[in-house]
């Protein structure tokens, strides 16, 4: 574990790697036998409370981006720099190769957001499965953006595809239009995209001969992130790095945002395994 003021559970078992911080839920390694590390953790990340790690799966809540409005601060939310609570752990390495870790995060502190949230990781040797349900607890009905912000460890991001979203519409972000996908995701520069779709896609890279099945439940958007060459030198903690990652998130944003009521819950998940 990186450093004393960032606590959480880290495993080394049959040559795998498994770690999740205390400090914002964060998944941080899942790395199988015989494997380079499915997760992408910066070696520029900054480990200080109150700072994103840059890297790993970080837990975007209550709101993406700057919000709806565009005027909300942090961005992406309060949840993945907030100090969770590790509520369960089950360690069945030895018996069953599985690990799974309970945290919970609630509304105290966060006055104007009535919430109470798990987030449940669970490590196998073939899969890592991450989910987030929310809670409404207040007495009316509560809407909240959501994501679960994966770094996907690659050879070289300008030589994989992504499959899985041909005939997709996305909005993309850095040109400001809507598009509609043909074929593989391919990357020739900045990408930042937000797919409508709620199914799979497979992460294809010939260099390291691994494709990466990532799966989801509860969410209507698929998020396709890489910062290209320019601005990922403008980063500090990605810089030169930038090439080494994709990212691709199970997210539920804008006006695909989840509304539930009073006593409702809702559950968003995504499952990584290497096939």
């Amino acid at each position: 574990m990186p450093a004393a003021l960032f606590p959480g559970i880290e495993t080394h078992y049959k040559g795998g790697h498994h770690a999740v911080l205390d400090a914002g839920a964060h998944v941080l390694a899942w790395t199988p036998h015989d494997q380079v590390p499915v997760l992408w953790v910066s070696p520029l990340a900054t480990f200080e409370p109150g700072v994103p790690v840059r890297g790993g799966i970080p837990v975007i809540f209550p709101w993406f981006g700057s919000g709806a409005a565009g005027d909300r601060t942090p961005a992406h939310g309060f949840a993945r720099t907030a100090e969770w609570e590790r509520t369960g752990l089950v360690d069945d390495l030895v018996e069953t190769g599985r690990l799974e870790v309970r945290h919970r995060l609630t509304s105290d502190g966060f006055a104007s957001v009535p919430f109470s949230a798990e987030l449940v990781s669970e490590f196998t040797l073939q899969h890592l499965r991450v989910s987030l349900t929310v809670t409404n607890t207040g007495s009316a009905d509560f809407s909240y953006e959501e994501a679960l912000h994966t770094y996907l460890a690659v050879s070289d991001v300008a030589r994989i595809g992504i499959e899985g979203l041909d005939g997709c519409t996305y909005t993309d972000k850095v040109d400001g239009g809507d598009h509609v996908q043909a074929g593989p995701v391919r990357f020739t520069g900045e990408t930042d995209r937000l797919y409508g779709h709620t199914g799979d896609v497979v992460v294809d890279d010939p260099d390291w001969s691994r494709r990466i099945r990532v799966s989801k439940e509860g969410s209507a958007i698929t998020v396709v992130w890489n910062p290209g060459a320019a601005r990922g030198a403008s980063m500090s903690d990605v810089a030169q790095h930038w090439a080494g990652f994709v990212c691709v998130e199970a997210a539920n944003t804008g006006d695909r945002m989840v509304t539930i009521p009073s006593g409702g819950t809702h559950t968003l998940a995504q499952t990584l395994q290497l096939v």
